[in-house]
């Protein structure tokens, strides 16, 4: 079976699929961050808890954390740290 092929059109299927969906990650990203900004400015998790925002170094991913206004702790979190060590990982071997 001739692989050889496949592999350049799976190549450039990715690297489309990439592109766009950077774009697509910037846009998704803004209306994030005015969602965490709106929900932080109504205090819709009370007083002692807001939303943070910030990107993955490694995957680019967003993550949205709950955290304790007061010590700094992380009440909540999305992804996982486990979901986000995974995503690193298969990043990595890419």
């Amino acid at each position: 079976m001739d692989t050889g092929s496949i592999n350049p059109l799976t190549s450039a299927l990715a690297a489309a699929m990439t592109q766009q969906t950077q774009s697509e990650r910037m846009s998704e990203n803004r209306e994030l961050i005015q969602a965490v900004r709106a929900l932080n400015g109504a205090e819709v998790f009370g007083q002692s808890q807001e939303l943070q925002f910030m990107l993955d170094r490694e995957t680019r991913r967003p993550v949205v954390k709950m955290v304790d206004r007061k010590t700094g702790e992380v009440v909540a979190q999305i992804p996982s740290e486990s979901v986000l060590r995974l995503a690193r990982k298969l990043t990595a071997t890419m």
